[in-house]
């Protein structure tokens, strides 16, 4: 009867920030990018722009959350970022499932007691590979995922220091931390699964100046974008399995 109950609740996308208007214009919002790659149809979702002021219901209203991508950054301590943080800790008492995603995943590692900090080396950006750990063989979400796979990434923070007793699930030779899980119902991931090749390209596109003025090759990049189907399959897997949410079928999902 719970779990009956848990499906008839809404789907909180808890948006910590937009995309740049270009991108946005052409592809939306990360909610609407989310719903389009999990499989999640519109109605299920409850849209709460927590960068706007908006403040999500209590997490008990929910059949589970993912927090957003976002411009900022969490070590800015923003006043609607850290009401954010309060919440993911109220979430996780009452075992929410939770999926953060970049800026989502260092404000949970933060919520939770982690340390976020500027990545060494400067900005990861563009399709790139990610490894899973060994802590991850025994993962229900990664059971099945190949060890080693393409996700699409623009990030200059990062979780530098994980809160105690997360384990690192994924990651690769420019960050550590590239997937947390922080508890039965709770991961979050550094890269971007609502991305698309479109999506990705797009941001080369309206970020061009600015990349090639931090000294990245940015036609090198941009034309190493690929596809990236297990980063999606992951989220896919998230809802399908844990939210028991409805999720579109794809060739790309290793179930």
């Amino acid at each position: 009867m719970a779990e009956v109950l848990r499906q008839m609740l809404p789907i909180l996308i808890l948006q910590t920030g937009a995309p740049p208007h270009a991108v946005g214009a052409a592809y939306g919002g990360f909610d609407r990018m989310v719903g389009e790659v999990a499989g999640l149809g519109s109605a299920r979702l409850a849209r709460v722009a927590a960068y706007k002021g908006e403040k999500p219901e209590a997490p008990s209203r929910y059949a589970a959350a993912l927090i957003t991508g976002s411009r900022a950054n969490v070590t800015d301590h923003a006043s609607w970022s850290e009401a954010c943080a309060g919440w993911v800790r109220d979430a996780m008492d009452v075992s929410l499932p939770l999926f953060g995603i970049c800026y989502g995943h260092q404000l949970m590692s933060h919520a939770l007691g982690g340390r976020v900090d500027y990545l060494d080396g400067g900005r990861e950006i563009g399709t790139q590979q990610v490894e899973l750990t060994r802590a991850a063989a025994g993962d229900a979400l990664l059971e099945g995922m190949p060890t080693v796979f393409a996700a699409h990434f623009i990030h200059e923070q990062t979780v530098a220091e994980p809160p105690a007793g997360a384990a690192v699930l994924a990651r690769n030779g420019k960050d550590s931390h590239q997937m947390l899980r922080y508890g039965p119902q709770a991961v979050s991931v550094q890269f971007h699964p609502e991305f698309t090749v479109p999506v990705m390209r797009a941001y080369f596109d309206v970020m061009q100046a600015g990349l090639a003025g931090e000294g990245l090759d940015v036609r090198a990049l941009r034309a190493g974008v690929a596809e990236t189907p297990v980063s999606h399959a992951i989220m896919r897997r998230f809802f399908a399995r844990i939210a028991a949410a409805p999720s579109t079928p794809a060739s790309a999902d290793t179930r």
